[in-house]
């Protein structure tokens, strides 16, 4: 027995540098980044780009998987029951906080993701067809006061074009019909197709458009102005500063993933969202990186949470 125990003992010790060595050792294969959305959108094209940057820092491929279905959530359930090993994560839109606050049923909980990096946001751009007679954020209101109001199309319920529009009816008193469409794009094009009054999308979705004559900007619904659109003035700017909502997206990986690697990751997406190529690829997009240590991420989302739940309560949004 005496001399069972010895072996006993450093097998343990072995194991545990076996363990020891191989987080210290990661990355040592490809990670995945899951994209809970179709390819194309700003959350897609925002992992594409840190993905590739990320990879980089990190020495292994980092390939983007699209994930989309119920509203986001199909992907993120995947992500949460994934192994906590550091080779799968979750690049998420605000639907990874908002689904709670609408939908009855949840097929994982909130706290079986855990936040890893802000990656960056897409501004929200509030826009009108090209020849419509609105000029500005106050223009609309006041149109959507008139006669039966006006239509804005949005990506579905709970999306951030939903909460524009829900933010604005609070704020304004305008009456404004929600149209809800599957895509952002879909509710673009209706815009611009003239189906619809007016819609708020991604900067990075709708900026071709504008420059293409298509539509017109009235306004951004992010905290500064758009450095690809330096001459539109925020909603704050034209008197309604409670219309704030940006699409971020981050990453966020299963519970139990190691703190070692969540920090790799966050230094790693920090590295490349600083790098010159990057950002030259992202700002002419319209796109704004962020960054940020973990626990900056953290109190973003505490506050996203905060000031949306109670839009999303006297809205009464529901699930479709």
């Amino acid at each position: 027995m005496k001399h069972i125990l010895p072996r006993f003992a450093v097998a343990l010790a072995l194991g545990a540098a076996a363990l020891s060595a191989q987080a210290d050792a990661w990355p040592s294969k490809p990670i995945r980044f899951v994209v809970p959305f179709g390819p194309g959108g700003a959350n897609d094209l925002v992992a594409r780009a840190v993905a590739e940057a990320a990879s980089r820092q990190l020495g292994q491929p980092i390939i983007v998987e699209n994930k989309p279905g119920a509203g986001s959530v199909l992907g993120a359930d995947m992500v949460a029951k994934a192994a906590p090993d550091g080779y799968t994560f979750l690049a998420p839109a605000g639907g990874v906080i908002t689904n709670a606050l609408i939908k009855t049923k949840m097929p994982y909980k909130e706290e079986d993701l855990v936040p890893a990096a802000m990656m960056a946001v897409s501004p929200s751009v509030i826009v009108v067809s090209a020849d419509s007679p609105i000029k500005d954020l106050k223009g609309l209101v006041a149109a959507a006061k008139t006669g039966r109001g006006l239509n804005f199309s949005t990506a579905g319920t709970g999306s951030t074009p939903h909460f524009v529009v829900e933010m604005l009816k609070l704020k304004s008193g305008a009456k404004l019909e929600v149209i809800p469409y599957k895509s952002g794009s879909e509710g673009m094009v209706a815009v611009i197709g003239k189906q619809v009054d007016a819609t708020s999308e991604a900067s990075v979705v709708v900026l071709p458009q504008i420059k293409g004559g298509k539509l017109r900007a009235i306004a951004s619904t992010w905290n500064r102005r758009i450095a690809a659109l330096p001459d539109l003035p925020t909603a704050e700017e034209q008197g309604y500063p409670n219309v704030f909502i940006g699409h971020w997206s981050g990453v966020f990986a299963p519970r139990g993933t190691p703190e070692d690697t969540l920090e790799k990751m966050n230094a790693a997406i920090n590295a490349a969202l600083k790098s010159p190529e990057l950002r030259a690829r992202l700002i002419p997009q319209g796109i704004d990186p962020v960054g940020g240590s973990r626990a900056d991420f953290s109190k973003f989302l505490a506050g996203e949470k905060a000031r949306l739940g109670p839009v999303a309560k006297a809205a009464n949004m529901r699930e479709d």
